[in-house]
C-alpha cells in the first residue's frame, strides 16, 4: 500500500539530500525499506546500522511501517566536542 511521509534529514543526511525535509510516496514495508530507497535516490552511503530512526517525534524500530502522513527522521552519530 502506497504511504506519504515527509522526510527530515539532520547533520551530513541533510548536507548530502541538499533539502531538510521532502515528500516522498512509498510502498516501502518497512523504515529500513524506506532508508533503502532514500540511499538509492541521494546516493547515501551511511549504514542504516549507524542511524537512528524516528517517527513522529519518537524513536522507532526499522521494522516498523510508514504509517501515512508521518514525519520520519534519520538521525546520523553526531560528533560532539
Amino acid at each position: 500500500m502506497m504511504v506519504t511521509v515527509t522526510l527530515l534529514y539532520f547533520a551530513s543526511l541533510r548536507e548530502r539530500t541538499g533539502v531538510a525535509s521532502e515528500s516522498v510516496s512509498t510502498c516501502a514495508n518497512d523504515l529500513a525499506g524506506l532508508y533503502a530507497e532514500v540511499q538509492a535516490r541521494h546516493g547515501i552511503a551511511w549504514p542504516r546500522e549507524h542511524l537512528r530512526v524516528a517517527m513522529n517525534g519518537e524513536f522507532a524500530r526499522w521494522h516498523d511501517a510508514p504509517v501515512e502522513g508521518s514525519e520520519i527522521a534519520f538521525i546520523p552519530p553526531v560528533s560532539g566536542g
